[in-house]
């Protein structure tokens, strides 16, 4: 297996609050990843930070055998544009409809013509299994899982190495929950992607995570997957995956 992210002794400090406190894991190519965690234990801020969007007081991350505490401007412009991002709420542009919030990336990032940025779009549109009917529409007239996939085809535009999801299937139904796990599993098939996700959702852990991270008192206290983890006999284990809906970000 290739290793695509290595985390290294990240101590994460805000003010006199330390989040984490010597945090070490490593996430292989092609590896659908989760960070799991009770509330307030830094997962969410360890996606941020490998995202470039908060940093770290030491410790190293290293993504595509980049340093991201040495990297340069232009490197990390680089490496942002290798890896997507969807955010827990799909963090669209309201004053934009869904084929401009698709293809807003290739705009800014690319040279292409108007018209090869909407194909593209309306290709990404259909990846995540929505009709091109919903092009036109905004994001006020989105259902939650409407948002969360064009969310998610924004992410997929520039045809990334990475895709980091924060809480992907959080606040949708258990059918439309199950149905976006499905969808993950058939992006990372077809796309070859490796997926670094935030998750607390059981079925999600169950069903798609081939291995995972439990962040517990600043550290990780568990790296493996669902059947390593039913032999660690410890209480904060036994309380997450028992009761993993109560422990959101």
């Amino acid at each position: 297996m290739i290793e695509i992210i290595k985390v290294t002794d990240i101590i994460t400090k805000f003010g006199d609050n330390i989040i984490h406190n010597g945090v070490n894991l490593s996430i292989n190519e092609g590896e659908i990843y989760g960070l799991l965690g009770g509330s307030g234990s830094g997962k969410s801020t360890l996606l941020r930070e490998m995202i470039m969007l908060q940093k770290y007081k030491s410790g190293d991350i290293i993504i595509l055998n980049q340093s991201l505490k040495k990297i340069s401007p232009k490197k990390a412009q680089k490496m942002r544009l290798n890896s997507g991002v969807l955010f827990q709420f799909g963090a669209l542009f309201s004053s934009l409809n869904v084929l401009e919030n698709v293809g807003i990336t290739l705009k800014e990032y690319t040279n292409l013509p108007q018209k090869i940025i909407d194909e593209i779009a309306y290709a990404k549109i259909e990846m995540v299994g929505l009709s091109q009917n919903v092009a036109e529409l905004y994001p006020a007239e989105l259902s939650g899982g409407m948002k969360k996939r064009v969310g998610l085809a924004r992410a997929l535009a520039l045809d990334p190495k990475l895709l980091f999801l924060d809480e992907p299937t959080s606040g949708l139904d258990p059918v439309s929950a199950e149905a976006f796990d499905r969808l993950i599993l058939e992006l990372r098939g077809m796309l070859n992607l490796t997926v670094i996700m935030v998750t607390h959702e059981l079925q999600t852990i169950n069903n798609v995570l081939d291995r995972f991270s439990v962040l517990f008192n600043k550290k990780v206290l568990f790296e493996g997957n669902i059947e390593e983890v039913k032999k660690f006999d410890h209480y904060a284990l036994r309380e997450f995956f028992k009761f993993g809906r109560e422990y959101g970000k």
